[in-house]
């Protein structure tokens, strides 16, 4: 165990944990995948697929540049050398204060090589954020673009770690890359790169809680390879595949689904700046790419462009992957009936690496629409072979199909702890399991398979009067109201039940909903309890990086109501 580790979890805490990273029949030191590291897979593909494009590059105006295995190897195997020259062995953490860039991946890569830890940094997130960031984990070196150095500085100004801060070049990736290249070319690759065990830390991937700082996920190299490994497998991805990348890679969607498990099948990705809602479809004919893993809220935006994508070549295209954040089936039918493209909805956490389940790619289209549309909620699928699944009670006790409780995971893809939180270790692996902190439940399917379902975060169950409403079951029912363009309930303070229920509504352009048509129509799918008693309209919705909404922070909207005790109205006769 490193001593990093030490600080991280109690002792009484370490069979817990090293149980909930072992399936039921495969213990964690028989390991997942033949590869020792991500390393080693990067120069197992490259001996097998030299000429082969692994990489391309788009930033707004189009595509910037293309990399071969071979020539990814090399650049990657520079920027190890670079890290050596200032010091950085297996163990020590690199940061990146960058976005969607070959520079980034580059980084990223040289620093799996030689051991050493990638910290991603989210550019939009807070300084204060940032730099309890740079300061917890210990970074040594930061790479960031121009734009960033003075920031970055500051950051570090009150840090007594002895680090190293790399210019990269302009955030523009059109005229950046060249720059890093030249930087690039003054180091050749090293002679020989330590030989490292798949246990070797190779991520810590911040996640912003609701409360507190946020909490580092450590993630080894064991567990980008089984994860990867296992979502490959479950989408039947071989070299031939290219995916479309429009998530960021600061997060482990972006980074796991589209970086490595591209690279896990041999295949290739097509690396975008960002999303671009109006040239997706045609980067996916140019480029001839066959899936995409996208969130929500990107389906959200295609639906709405509605484009007309019979106008495009698509005949490679075979599915999109969608989690990381609340899917409606509004959306889900919508998405599926304007594009018939198939929708793989899946699930997981930076806990658990990324996805957990998945929809099966077998179901043909009226059984994937059942799950995805008939339940209630769309199904988040059935587990990956490289973890198990279950709902859990309080105590820790498994619960029966249809009954709503915890989900918990346990396998090979489970985090090694939160960085130096021990209370929080404790917490999360209190049974042997990764406690998730959402809610849900699972049904079991003709094929005798358990398909998944969240219906919510814990911590955002609205607790009204005693009783817990879960705000997905309210979500479903706003967005199916016609002139509804995308809702979400929200639980705020309230002097007579603690928490009473409001709606935070986006109506489509046009649209003249009101209060009081909105309410009426929820009161006719949910009791007056659990419908929302005010609705606030607005035109945006807070999101994190990758698109999640984030319904606490809607709260503050509806202090106003605090006092109201808001009475069901009985017919008179």
């Amino acid at each position: 165990m490193h001593v990093e580790e030490e600080e991280s979890v109690f002792p009484e805490t370490r069979p817990l944990i090293y149980h909930a990273r072992s399936l039921s029949n495969r213990p964690w030191e028989q390991r997942y995948t033949p590869f020792e590291s991500v390393g080693q897979l990067l120069q197992v593909q490259t001996q097998a697929h030299p000429t082969a494009c692994y990489l391309t590059f788009y930033d707004e105006s189009g595509p910037v540049v293309s990399y071969t295995y071979a020539e990814f190897l090399q650049r990657a195997s520079q920027v190890a050398s670079l890290l050596q020259s200032l010091g950085v062995t297996e163990g020590h953490r690199v940061a990146t204060l960058m976005a969607n860039d070959p520079r980034t991946v580059f980084i990223y890569f040289g620093a799996w090589l030689l051991g050493a830890t990638v910290v991603p940094l989210n550019i939009g997130s807070e300084d204060q954020q940032l730099g309890y960031i740079l300061s917890n984990a210990k970074v040594r070196v930061v790479f960031a673009f121009d734009d960033q150095l003075s920031r970055a500085q500051q950051l570090w100004s009150s840090n007594a770690v002895s680090h190293s801060l790399i210019a990269t070049g302009s955030s523009n990736g059109r005229n950046g890359v060249p720059y890093f290249e030249q930087l690039l070319d003054n180091y050749t690759a090293p002679p020989s790169l330590p030989s490292l065990c798949p246990d070797t830390e190779a991520l810590i991937v911040y996640t912003s809680g609701t409360t507190g700082p946020p909490k580092g996920v450590i993630l080894d190299h064991a567990n980008l390879l089984a994860d990867a490994c296992s979502i490959a497998e479950w989408n039947r991805f071989d070299p031939d595949d290219r995916a479309i990348n429009v998530l960021p890679i600061h997060h482990v969607n972006g980074t796991v689904v589209t970086l490595l498990t591209p690279l896990y099948s041999g295949g290739s990705v097509v690396l975008n700046r960002r999303f671009y809602a109006q040239s997706f479809w045609k980067t996916i004919e140019t480029e001839r790419c066959t899936w995409s893993s996208v969130v929500p809220t990107v389906l959200a935006f295609l639906c709405e462009r509605n484009d007309d994508i019979t106008q495009y070549n698509l005949s490679r295209f075979r599915h999109i992957l969608c989690g990381a954040g609340p899917l409606t089936t509004e959306l889900a039918r919508r998405f599926e009936t304007q594009f018939r493209i198939p929708l793989i909805h899946g699930y997981g956490l930076s806990e658990t690496t990324c996805y957990s389940c998945f929809l099966p790619i077998s179901l043909d289209e009226p059984t994937r629409r059942y799950w995805l549309t008939e339940c209630g909620f769309p199904s988040i699928g059935c587990p990956l072979p490289v973890n198990e699944m279950a709902i859990h009670d309080a105590n820790g006790n498994p619960l029966p199909p249809g009954e709503r409780g915890e989900i918990v995971i346990r396998g090979h893809n489970v985090m090694r702890c939160y960085y130096a939180r021990p209370e929080a270790n404790r917490d999360t692996f209190a049974h042997g399991w990764f406690r998730s902190g959402d809610e849900g439940f699972y049904l079991v399917g003709q094929d005798g398979n358990p398909y998944f379902f969240i219906t919510g975060r814990i911590k955002e169950l609205i607790i009204r009067g005693g009783v817990n409403y879960s705000p997905f079951d309210i979500d479903e029912v706003l967005n199916a109201i016609p002139g509804v363009r995308a809702a979400m309930a929200v639980g705020f303070e309230n002097d007579y039940y603690g928490e009473e229920i409001g709606a935070y509504v986006q109506r489509e352009e046009g649209s003249d909903l009101t209060e009081e048509a909105i309410i009426a129509a929820c009161r006719k799918r949910l009791p007056f309890e659990k419908c929302p008693k005010v609705v606030v309209f607005g035109e945006t919705f807070p999101v994190t990086s990758t698109g999640k909404y984030q319904r606490n922070k809607l709260k503050p909207l509806f202090s106003a109501w605090k006092s109201v005790q808001f009475r069901e109205e009985k017919p008179t006769n």
